[in-house]
């Protein structure tokens, strides 16, 4: 029986000779029956890798088709996002480019989904949100391949599909493992998801379990910055009083103005002045002993009494701390 025609490939209508291998003609790798490259032999040996590729996709395409896995379109108002987010946001310029780039040419990559696993009649995108947003822009259908996915066959495929492009920056791929991790998913799994062995997939998870993630998803994906300054920022961020200083400038209404690298610098310079600061001093009593410790910050003082210098000293000033109080409202005049 003739192999069913999947992507226009024709049967030759007569049987070959003997020993004789029939042409096969592959349009989508651009190679028909009977053609034979001209030139000289340099030409041919420089172009056979990019015909080697091109007959390789072609049969991708074939067993891809012959699985059912054709290209369909889709009404994007029935694709919801895949249930983890692998991106810190993208620039509106960027956005934009590829908004103009499928006006002007078309969606050449169609996008992966999997019928939705929870809602009939929908579906749910392992990769290619940029582009599905962009056809929402646009207007009309996006293109899509349909394939029926376990949770572990979609992040491994939305992660894969982002490693190969090598648009994630450190950050985001980081966070994206630690938020697999969070949902149950094995670290072999996340490996298989990220191209990554353990260590470095550990080393990956530690940095954000180190960092607030309200300062990560503030400062945003940081291309410029790989896993050596993000570990510099936490080792900052360890430091007495950072963490909570670093959430409240994170916070404040300026902070979000400019590009992801710049903002990262801005919270590492804040940080890194605030470690410059001079350490606690000790408060010396008239006995040349050293009972408490004063330590500074932009928010408070802090006072720390030695048990073995003077104790019962805490107490002391503990039971007189309403006086004490009283007294200095009768001098400031509050």
């Amino acid at each position: 029986m003739a192999r069913k025609n999947l992507i226009g490939i024709s049967d030759s209508p007569t049987a070959p000779l003997d020993g004789e291998r029939p042409a096969v003609e592959r349009p989508i790798a651009g190679l028909a029956a009977g053609h034979r490259p001209s030139g000289l032999v340099g030409g041919i040996t420089r172009s056979l890798s990019n015909i080697t590729q091109k007959v390789e996709r072609a049969e991708e395409l074939e067993r891809q088709l012959a699985e059912g896995q054709s290209i369909v379109d889709l009404d994007p108002s029935l694709i919801d996002a895949s249930f983890v987010v692998d991106r810190l946001g993208v620039t509106a310029e960027a956005q934009a480019a590829l908004v103009q780039q499928i006006r002007d040419h078309g969606q050449q990559v169609p996008i992966l989904v999997r019928p939705h696993p929870t809602a009939k009649e929908r579906y749910q995108v392992a990769y290619g949100h940029r582009r599905l947003a962009a056809q929402r822009e646009i207007g009309g259908t996006v293109k899509a391949v349909i394939r029926n996915l376990s949770d572990e066959q979609l992040v491994v495929s939305q992660g894969q599909e982002n490693n190969a492009r090598m648009d994630l920056s450190f950050i985001e791929r980081a966070l994206f493992a630690t938020r697999l991790e969070d949902r149950g998913f094995s670290r072999e799994i996340i490996m298989s998801s990220l191209g990554v062995d353990k260590a470095a997939l550990s080393k990956m998870i530690t940095v954000v379990r180190r960092l607030p993630v309200e300062v990560i998803e503030a400062v945003g994906a940081a291309p410029g910055f790989g896993r050596r300054r993000w570990m510099e920022l936490a080792d900052l961020l360890d430091l007495d009083g950072n963490r909570s200083r670093a959430l409240e400038f994170v916070g404040e209404t300026e902070f979000p103005g400019g590009a992801s690298d710049q903002r990262f610098e801005k919270l590492f310079g804040f940080l890194s002045t605030a470690k410059e600061r001079p350490k606690a001093e000790a408060w010396i009593a008239p006995d040349r002993t050293r009972p408490v410790r004063i330590r500074e910050t932009e928010s408070e003082t802090t006072l720390a009494f030695s048990r073995k210098v003077a104790p019962g000293f805490a107490d002391f000033v503990r039971q007189r701390l309403q006086s004490l109080y009283l007294e200095y409202q009768q001098e400031t005049g509050d």
